[in-house]
């Protein structure tokens, strides 16, 4: 082997790993068939590369300059995690040429039509290359470069975060992604995962993401009946949106978990009434009759009768039994999402939602489908009418949602909480 070999392939061998290291734009492969070709110069294989790195720099730097001025204002503002913030940035990119959209679809996606395109050719099998601009609510971004050949979808994503006047952008990564699909509701899904120096050290493993954006451009009003009545439950601790009820027949709701959730967006703050330190023991707090009506009457169209008949009701001191979620009720952080598509406005002034779980961590966006029906109320609040689940997919909400333990369930982990009742004063719970 002459020397000039042995150097050619020192320098290819240095080069490859550089431009790892740079995680230029798109999958690379146009420059690693050019450094494979032996008739290739060796001076003509350092300047591509060298000219590739400059103009990858030269991106880079672009899109971290390109909405400072818009993070400035909103942190001046205090707008940061506003809708409009984040649909004016999306904006600024959709103008400047990237695909964007935020990083809870709740806004449409800007440039959708490159991404289109760009699943097309995946699905044809044939070379192609997109990014996408996911912006989150905490002021920053992702920048997602992707690739494909032979139907298989390469992943380069690399962060940026608003610092101090700056936006600084941590190192990248690549990886593979194992699934990759355009679904019929029109979201782009992909999973994979890559290397991670702090979480191998702790668990000997990388880190790993499932992302689902919103290609397809959704109806406002649909987007607005989500946020205003949908999305402020959500799938998380409760069983609302996944069993059938009505005003008639509450049948297998959950008075707890929505106490709870009802709680916390009435005073905006958790309810008070936790958990004990010790895991092995099992609080319990008597909650006053008013209270705890006063908090479920907000949202449903349910009298103390129904009400206590669904519950455990100490009616000697008119109060409501309640034990908090503990460590047997934990749920997987991991959530889905609701999505309305479609509503219809009654007569009755009751307005159906027609709602379509989408969960990123199964690569599904429509886990299954659901009718919400609210009652909008004078005031600007709302009534809960009832929810009826219309079609199942493959992933069942076991996948996330651990129901509230009964009291019977409950007793058997904590032992019987009767002498312990008696023994208290109102309202404490060790």
């Amino acid at each position: 082997m002459t020397v000039k070999k042995i150097i050619w392939l020192w320098r290819a061998g240095f080069l490859a790993v550089s431009f790892m290291l740079l995680c230029a734009t798109g999958c690379g492969h146009t420059i690693w068939e050019e450094v494979e070709k032996e008739e290739r110069e060796l001076d003509g294989s350092q300047d591509t590369v060298e000219k590739g790195a400059e103009e990858h720099s030269r991106e880079e730097d672009k899109v971290a300059t390109l909405c400072l001025d818009l993070y400035k204002e909103a942190e001046e503002e205090h707008t940061m995690a506003d809708l409009d913030t984040i649909g004016r940035i999306i904006k600024r990119f959709g103008d400047q040429g990237y695909a964007a959209v935020d990083s809870r679809n709740q806004l449409d996606m800007a440039a959708a039509q490159q991404v289109m395109e760009f699943c097309q050719r995946v699905e044809a099998r044939e070379e192609a290359q997109a990014t996408i601009v996911e912006v989150d609510y905490q002021g920053g971004f992702i920048k997602y470069d992707f690739c494909t050949k032979d139907g298989d979808v390469t992943v380069t994503r690399r962060r940026y975060q608003y610092q101090n006047g700056n936006i600084v952008g941590e190192a990248a990564v690549s990886y593979q992604a194992e699934d990759w699909e355009y679904t019929e509701e029109g979201y782009v899904m992909f999973t994979g995962g890559w290397p991670s120096q702090e979480l191998y050290a702790l668990e000997l493993s990388g880190e790993e993401e499932h992302a689902a954006f919103r290609v397809q451009p959704l109806e406002e009003r649909c987007r607005e009946l989500n946020r205003k009545y949908v999305l402020p439950v959500g799938y998380g601790k409760n069983n609302m949106f996944l069993v059938n009820w009505r005003e008639e027949d509450f049948g297998e709701l959950n008075f707890y978990d929505l106490y709870d959730i009802f709680y916390e967006k009435i005073n905006g703050k958790p309810v008070p009434y936790v958990m004990d330190d010790n895991l092995g023991v099992g609080a319990i707090y008597q909650i006053p009759k008013d209270e705890f009506e006063g908090v479920m009457g907000t949202y449903l169209h349910i009298d103390s009768g129904t009400l206590q008949s669904k519950t455990t009701y100490q009616s000697q001191n008119s109060t409501y039994e309640y034990r908090p979620r503990g460590f047997y009720e934990i749920e997987n952080p991991e959530q889905p999402f609701p999505e309305v598509v479609d509503y219809e406005e009654n007569g009755d002034k009751t307005i159906t939602l027609t709602v379509h779980v989408v969960y990123p961590q199964a690569n599904d966006s429509k886990v299954y489908v659901h009718q919400v029906v609210v009652r909008p109320l004078e005031d600007g609040g709302v009534h809960y009418v009832s929810n009826q689940v219309l079609s199942e997919g493959e992933h069942g909400e076991e996948r996330w949602h651990t129901p509230r333990l009964t009291k019977e369930a409950w007793e058997e982990i904590y032992g019987s909480s009767d002498e312990s009742i008696r023994n208290r004063d109102f309202g404490q719970t060790r």
